[in-house]
């Protein structure tokens, strides 16, 4: 961790922290839930050495970043916003960067693709793939239709209900459930259940996860609270609603998409199929590389820095 810099960046009406290292090209590291900036710090400090500025913000309504109480203020357009702002601030003298992102940073990297294709020298996206909006059919439709109404992300819609749970739980205890989770299958939160294990039982941590990085974690956490990450899960309709013009769009930045065989995403019903059999490559057409990585679940750059350390520079290298 020696020698990342803190600071923070007045953005799009926010301050924003954001952790860096390095001299050269930026990389953008965008987090997904429930991290933070620290999820990234194993590529920072790599590719810092490597010759890159890296760059890794605390995205809108996490950790030392502001979080607007309006839950309607974590749409895609609010947080791509923040993210060319902090461009136009940090890196004025780059007309593009390279962007490196998972799961819902991800979902935001083909947003911010999208948008502002402008702005992307090319993307290694981690664990969520691109899927084009369906014009007939809202996102949480399709996804009580397809799991029920137990499913995390619908378990999450109801403001401060899941929060009140999460309370009960532990925040470190939310956030071992969260990072050690390696079932292929859909998570469910039965009301009432939490994560299906007896409160007091132990929660072994992976050779890659420390206690000392879920208190970094939690930390956060407990003074910044799980809301602001939740609402993103909560503007799913609402981002639907408004990337409407969007529809059909292709994103046209050159792109590596990884994924762990054992993560959630990658086993849903239709992804792989979707990823290996030309659906993907149709909405994204300069897909270079797809790569999965056996025995590996969501947390991907966390559980195997090395690898996606390499897999990084060594595409970046083309650019």
């Amino acid at each position: 961790m020696e020698g990342i810099e803190h600071r923070t960046v007045k953005v799009n009406g926010i301050n924003m922290h954001i952790a860096e290292k390095g001299q050269g090209p930026v990389i953008l590291f965008l987090h997904g839930f429930p991290e933070l900036w620290y999820s990234w710090r194993h590529q920072i400090v790599a590719l810092a050495s490597l010759g890159y500025r890296a760059v890794a913000p605390d995205l809108r309504g996490y950790g030392d970043t502001d979080a607007p109480a309006d839950p309607t203020s974590y749409t895609s357009l609010h947080v791509v916003g923040d993210l060319v702002a902090l461009l136009d601030t940090i890196a004025a003298d780059q007309d593009k960067v390279f962007v490196v992102a998972h799961d819902w940073g991800a979902i935001i990297a083909w947003y911010l693709c999208l948008y502002r294709p402008d702005k992307v020298k090319s993307l290694v996206n981690l664990s969520v793939a691109f899927t084009p909006r369906n014009p007939t059919r809202k996102p949480l439709d399709s996804l009580r239709a397809l799991y029920g109404d137990d499913h995390y992300i619908c378990r999450f819609q109801e403001p401060g209900e899941i929060e009140a749970e999460f309370a009960q739980i532990g925040t470190a205890r939310v956030l071992k459930e969260f990072l050690t989770y390696r079932n292929p299958g859909p998570l469910y939160l039965p009301k009432g259940k939490g994560f299906g294990h007896p409160p007091d039982a132990p929660i072994l941590l992976p050779s890659w996860l420390s206690e000392d990085d879920i208190n970094y974690y939690a930390n956060k956490y407990e003074k910044r609270g799980f809301t602001g990450g939740l609402n993103y899960y909560r503007d799913l309709d609402l981002n639907w609603e408004l990337t409407a013009p969007w529809t059909g769009t292709q994103v046209k930045v050159p792109v590596k998409f990884i994924v762990g065989d054992l993560d959630l995403t990658y086993n849903a019903p239709g992804v792989k199929e979707y990823i290996h059999k030309g659906g993907l490559k149709k909405y994204v057409p300069f897909l270079q590389e797809v790569v999965v990585m056996e025995g590996v679940a969501h947390f991907i750059n966390e559980e195997r820095p090395d690898e996606i350390n390499k897999h990084i520079y060594d595409f970046f290298q083309n650019f």
